[in-house]
């Protein structure tokens, strides 16, 4: 045959010779005078307007060239047919280049011309479908299927068989079905359909499918076989209603009776037998025991296997069963009598991590090469969507019924709506699902077969792209567009994944009763009283005011308080940590972020349930900043800051405040904030899974929180140090100095030793330096003005938790000037000292001010502190007398001795008193008693031999014992106190916040370390 001549490149405009990369060349063949008759050779242009109008539909097919080799495929065995020749119609070529036999007189190509709708969807199909494209060579006549109706509109694709004439029904069943789905992807090519509407569709066909294969494997039972009942339940993505073009339709058969098991074994094998040869293959391998179990079970058997042997993945599967065909009532009854115990699946100890498991092994069976290309079972895939909607619908469906859904897209709709999943998160899976379900589609419509992995080939990427409808932009094929999108959904979908399987509030939700999550009044009422609340009516309107009305955050709310109420029981006074959690929420509740991040801020919720309930002084800083429950949220935040952290940032905060007070008032607010943080770090450091484990810099973890009582006193005496220092900064601004004045803030006390609690002053001394030049009295006068200045800044009323600047520690305490120069200092020391002031300065620091005047001030006193010949024999008496009156007459009047945290037997008082005896005696001796620390103090002192160590041992625990104690008594109550009780709420308080389960325990325990850690001290002290 001679080549006409002919214009491929002209062709290529039309998106002709891309795939076979002849440049239109084959194009060019097939519409010339020998093929289809549309295009002239010679003139470079269609033959005609209907020639045109065809060449521009072509050219928007998914693949155009393969969108042309069907039609003229078709048109060809349209022209060997009878049913094709009888049209009579000529073709649009005319007669100016004669067509081949075939298209002479094709009524298909006359069709075309005439119905712009018929010609949209045909060439549709066949750019996308390759499958569909033969079922129609082998079939020319079923086009007519695709033709638009008389009243304008196009054919209905929602999934129903149309009937055919034939005599052997399975012969037209699957005549009937390639028609439907004809229907149904014409429709979803061209935008009839959604995709939403398209897996109904599918869906439906399958129903109707099932349906005619029961009547024919039922219609061919032994003539006097009775009928049985028999019933066909959907389940997977056909119980979903969101099958796709090729896919098992997985079912579960049920049979009514024993009695109708043999004929209903039957039926069900020529079913799938008949779904075979027709459309799909139909897998009953979710049925009990899988394919080693009968393929059809009577309801009664179901149900005992259910109760009994059924594991967490069976009762997943089962959210998707739906009555399909055969017996329906039947169907419903099975799936009614086994809701129950698919809504109580989720109860079950390992229900949560049984799910994360099975979406583990899923993705380890993939092989390497296909992990990243598969969209289905790959990470980011449709199982990653399918298998987090599933679980949230297991754990909250138990109590919310608008969650029982069998679909992903409405049950993951009914899931924001209710509150569960955030409204981005949920459009995010949303836009991931519809994106992957699209990829997954097109993929199957291609060749009809089953796959779900986007190709690797260039040619089959370009076509994959097409037939999405992504196109080339500048500096981007579309290829590139597609993997851009792809990559995006797939990295979004991933993080939601683990987002929502791991969250770990559903274990939380998990354990709770499913009565428990249906927080009506009169149950609620019920539980409140098991869970303990002293006043169940009380703690009922809180809970009636945090979830009434239909408002979206009452609906999060409703999820979130059956958690929260278990925790709140698990605190001495649970009535306190629900009324501390409804102020919180009514500060925060309207705030866009409080309520998502309890939902979804991993252990956020429970952290917040635990503080709230235990400590009142975390929960009066929290009413005042609300804002701090962020810091429950990340590990790292619950970390203490470093020291040079926290000083810049504080004085950064007042440098930005001319005004004195307002710079003060910024740098207390970022003290409460840092109070937050420690405070928060400590009650949660006994939680076990709660617990911080906070990354080091080198990236390993960390101890949980602020396990050692010494970190607690480092981190406060930390941010007391910060705030005098911002502090100063503001004050020195605000006063003038003469120039070159040096000033310096020592700390003292528990400031000075690192061993501040919550409610500690700063104990300290205030010491200046005069510049050359510059009248004492003058100099004086400066100081006097800064140190009062920082004492009232710190002093002026406001919402955060005061700072108490005192200096009654300071040389002839009140009587004595508030502030000394340094000469001033040494004199006093040198000539008047007293043992007890020598004693004070065992724990004298520099905290801010001159650095160098500080450390000036340090090397001046430890002559005093560190008696280079120690003590004499009455200075010992002199501290041993101190020391049992101050016993005598500090102990508060009905104190108990032996819990008095800070003056009782073997308490603070104790072992400091002891320990500090050593320093003033062997310190001048040994540089490495010289530490504001006791704890280190004491150590140094065991290891120079000078404390024995069982003794040295019974003082540290005594005194981490009463130290822990002192803070637990502090963040329990929320005002200072050293008593600890012998019973009552708050003795269980501290009990609890320091990880002891049992009370009257914890009472024996700290009362026989105080006795040991005493009779320690005593030998100390007399030795």
């Amino acid at each position: 045959m001679s080549r006409p001549t002919r214009a491929p490149g002209r062709l290529a405009r039309y998106g002709f010779g891309t795939a076979e990369g002849d440049g239109g060349a084959r194009a060019a063949d097939l519409l010339g005078p020998e093929g289809l008759g549309l295009w002239r050779p010679a003139e470079q242009e269609p033959v005609d307007e209907a020639a045109a109008e065809l060449l521009a539909a072509l050219s928007r097919a998914a693949d155009p060239d393969l969108a042309l080799r069907q039609l003229h495929r078709i048109v060809e065995a349209e022209g060997r047919t009878p049913a094709g020749s009888a049209g009579g119609r000529t073709s649009p070529g005319g007669a100016e280049g004669r067509a081949t036999e075939g298209s002479a007189e094709s009524p298909l190509l006359a069709d075309l011309h005439n119905d712009p709708g018929l010609r949209r969807r045909l060439i549709a199909v066949l750019g996308a479908s390759s499958a569909l494209g033969d079922h129609l060579v082998a079939h020319p006549e079923h086009y007519r299927a695709l033709r638009t109706a008389p009243d304008g509109l196009a054919p209905t694709a929602e999934g129903r068989l149309e009937p055919t004439d034939g005599g052997n029904p399975v012969a037209a069943l699957r005549t009937a079905y390639r028609l439907a789905l004809l229907r149904i992807a014409a429709a979803d090519l061209t935008g009839g359909r959604g995709l939403e509407q398209t897996m109904a569709a599918l869906s439906a066909l399958a129903d109707a499918t099932l349906s005619a294969a029961y009547e024919i494997a039922v219609a061919e039972l032994a003539e006097g076989t009775e009928r049985p009942r028999l019933a066909v339940v959907a389940m997977g993505k056909c119980g979903g209603g969101e099958l796709n073009y090729v896919s098992d339709v997985d079912v579960i058969f049920v049979a009514a009776e024993d009695a109708d098991l043999s004929a209903a074994t039957l039926v069900a094998t020529r079913l799938i037998y008949i779904c075979g040869l027709v459309a799909w293959p139909v897998d009953a391998a979710l049925r009990p025991e899988g394919s080693r179990g009968p393929l059809v079970r009577t309801l009664a058997s179901h149900l005992a296997y259910y109760r009994r042997w059924a594991r967490t993945w069976e009762f997943q599967a089962l959210l998707k069963a739906r009555p399909a065909a055969g017996d329906l009532p039947l169907a419903q009854e099975w799936i009614d009598q086994l809701a129950p115990l698919v809504w109580r699946a989720a109860e079950r100890p390992e229900a949560v991590e049984d799910v994360r498991a099975m979406r583990r092994r899923i993705i380890d069976h993939i092989p390497p090469k296909e992990l990243e290309r598969e969209i289905k079972r790959g990470p980011g895939g449709l199982r990653d969507i399918e298998f987090a909607v599933q679980l949230l619908q297991l754990v909250h469906g138990r109590g919310d019924e608008t969650l029982r859904a069998p679909g992903t897209i409405p049950a993951l709709r009914a899931l924001v709506a209710g509150g569960y999943v955030g409204r981005a998160d949920g459009e995010a899976l949303l836009r991931g699902y519809r994106f992957l379900r699209s990829v997954e589609h097109r993929l199957q419509l291609q060749g009809l077969r089953r796959t779900h992995t986007v190709p690797a080939e260039p040619g089959a990427l370009r076509w994959l792209a097409a037939a999405l409808g992504f196109t080339a932009a500048p500096g981007r094929s579309a290829v590139e567009s597609f993997r851009a999108e792809w990559v995006t959904h797939a990295t979004e979908v991933r993080r939601l994944h683990a987002k929502l399987l791991y969250r770990p509030l559903l274990e939380s939700v998990a354990r709770v009763p499913a009565d428990g999550l249906r927080l009506t009044p009169e149950a609620a009422r019920n539980r409140l009283e098991i869970l303990g609340f002293a006043d169940p009516a009380g703690a009922l309107r809180h809970l009636q005011a945090l979830t009434g009305g239909v408002s979206r955050t009452a609906a999060i709310q409703r999820t979130l308080l059956p958690v929260l109420l278990d925790e709140f029981a698990d605190a001495p006074e649970p009535d306190r940590g629900l009324l501390n959690y409804r102020k919180v929420s009514d500060k925060l509740g309207s705030t866009p972020w409080y309520l998502r991040l309890l939902r979804d801020g991993g252990p956020v919720a429970r952290r917040l349930a635990r503080v709230l309930a235990l400590s009142r002084y975390v929960a009066d800083l929290l009413a005042r900043d609300p804002e701090a429950l962020r810091l429950l949220a990340e590990e790292n935040e619950l970390a203490p800051r470093a020291p040079e952290v926290l000083r810049e940032g504080f004085l950064a905060a007042a440098a930005r405040h001319s005004d004195p007070v307002e710079a003060t008032s910024a740098v207390r607010a970022l003290r409460r904030r840092e109070l937050v943080r420690v405070a928060c770090a400590d009650v949660l450091c006994r939680a076990g899974a709660l617990a911080p484990s906070p990354t080091r810099a080198d990236g390993a973890k960390r101890a949980p929180g602020l396990s050692d009582i010494t970190e607690v006193g480092t981190a406060l005496a930390d941010v007391t140090d910060a705030t005098l220092a911002a502090a100063l900064r503001a004050a020195q601004a605000s006063q003038p100095a003469p120039p070159g004045l040096r000033f310096a803030v020592i700390g003292m006390g528990r400031l000075g030793g690192y061993e501040s609690n919550y409610l500690s002053d700063a104990d300290v001394l205030f010491v200046y330096d005069p510049p050359p030049g510059t009248s004492e009295s003058a100099a004086s006068a400066a100081a006097h003005a800064v140190a009062e200045e920082l004492r009232r800044l710190l002093g002026v009323p406001a919402p955060d938790p005061p700072l108490g600047v005192d200096a009654d520690l300071r040389p002839e305490g009140r009587q004595g000037p508030l502030v000394r120069s340094l000469a001033a200092y040494a004199a006093y020391y040198a000539r008047w000292s007293r043992v007890w002031e020598a004693q004070a300065l065992l724990r004298a620091r520099f905290v801010c001010g001159n650095a160098e005047l500080g450390a000036e001030f340090e090397a001046m006193i430890d002559p005093v502190r560190y008696p280079a010949d120690g003590l004499t024999r009455e200075q010992v008496v002199e501290i041993r007398r101190i020391k049992a009156r101050v016993e005598t007459e500090r102990l508060p009047r009905g104190a108990d001795p032996a819990t008095h945290t800070k003056l009782g037997r073997g308490g603070l008082a104790d072992v400091e008193w002891a320990v500090q005896l050593v320093q003033l005696r062997h310190a001048g001796a040994i540089p490495a008693l010289r530490g504001t620390r006791t704890l280190d103090a004491l150590a140094a002192a065991e290891r120079a031999g000078l404390i024995d160590p069982a003794d040295a041992a019974e003082m540290a625990a005594g005194w981490a014992l009463a130290a822990q104690v002192r803070n637990a008594l502090m963040l329990v109550r929320g005002r200072a106190g050293d008593q600890l009780p012998r019973h009552g709420v708050e003795l269980a308080g501290v009990a609890r916040l320091l990880g002891r389960d049992d009370p009257g325990e914890f009472l024996d325990e700290y009362l026989r370390t105080g006795r040991r850690s005493r009779a320690a001290a005593e030998r100390v002290l007399d030795a």
